[in-house]
């Protein structure tokens, strides 16, 4: 990130309340992007959210959806994060300094959660994509460690025996996202699940090891949540281990069949917390600013889909 953009995004956060977190995640982020006009999109961590949103209702009370403010103030904006969300009550289409910003707040207990057992896969799934780190009180990218090296396992659990590294699938972001993963790819080379070699047009050939106990390494990999869930479906098998203790695995018959299961479970969380979230983005928008928040969720879905 440049220097000028960097004074940019660290003087927003002036404006607000003190937070323990705080990330710039998006487009905004994004090498070629040449938009200016671009939102940049924040993830902020906050001890309590009740709290840090009566501050800030004093100090920017624009920022909220008016409805929200007249009826219920910061107790009922966050209900409706909690109750209705995933935990985050979005602020878009904030003005600064002739910019554009949206800033979602989060509970900092709600955000380690999520990134080490993916319950709701939310705030997980967007820092399992590059994002710049402004504040960082409580060592989050040390813990968002543990959220890669499952997504890592999650991601070749689903992938073929053999494939081939293409940049274009992360759209100009291959050097960020290559950053985040490296350690990772190394040590399941080191544990010989992986095998790279070269391959034409300066690509990089991967192959995997498929057979089961592989597929029982990725497994348990996984986090608990994930496992817990696979377990309901395909059953469980228990042993001790060498201190006695019981151990439960998840009883896989074939790889194929752990894939397609982790495949449905994942698809599953990411349909309910976007719903959730679309609804409560919704209602925390508010009047004029909930055609421009469909707009530009239709527009987003476009995209993808092209």
């Amino acid at each position: 990130m440049e220097r000028k953009s960097k004074a940019e995004v660290e003087g927003f956060l002036k404006i607000l309340p003190p937070v323990e977190f705080a990330c710039i995640y998006g487009s905004s982020l994004h090498p070629n992007n040449q938009d200016k006009s671009t939102m940049t999109d924040y993830i902020l961590g906050v001890a309590d959210p009740l709290q840090w949103h009566s501050e800030n209702l004093k100090l920017n009370k624009n920022h909220y959806a008016s409805w929200m403010v007249h009826l219920g103030g910061a107790r009922l904006i966050t209900e409706v994060a909690d109750d209705i969300g995933v935990g985050v009550h979005f602020n878009p289409f904030v003005t600064w300094n002739g910019k554009m910003f949206k800033y979602g707040v989060v509970r900092m207990h709600d955000l380690i959660h999520d990134v080490l057992y993916w319950e709701r896969f939310y705030f997980s799934g967007r820092l399992q994509k590059p994002v710049y780190v402004v504040v960082d009180n409580l060592d989050i990218q040390n813990i968002n460690s543990v959220n890669l090296r499952s997504a890592v396992s999650a991601a070749l659990l689903l992938l073929p025996s053999e494939f081939t590294e293409v940049k274009k699938i992360v759209r100009g972001q291959f050097d960020q996202f290559h950053t985040m993963y490296k350690p990772f790819l190394e040590e399941y080379e080191a544990k010989k699940l992986l095998r790279f070699s070269s391959a034409a047009n300066h690509q990089i050939q991967v192959f995997q090891d498929c057979n089961l106990s592989g597929a029982c390494s990725l497994v348990s990999a996984l986090p608990p949540s994930i496992r817990s869930q696979m377990s309901m479906k395909l059953g469980e098998k228990t042993k001790l281990n060498d201190t006695g203790q019981i151990v439960r695995n998840v009883a896989i018959s074939s790889r194929e069949e752990a894939a397609k299961c982790l495949q449905r479970i994942l698809r599953q969380k990411v349909m309910v917390s976007s719903t959730r979230q679309a609804v409560s983005g919704l209602l925390a928008v508010g009047g004029v600013n909930a055609t421009r928040y469909l707009a530009k969720k239709i527009r987003k879905a476009w995209n993808s889909w092209r």
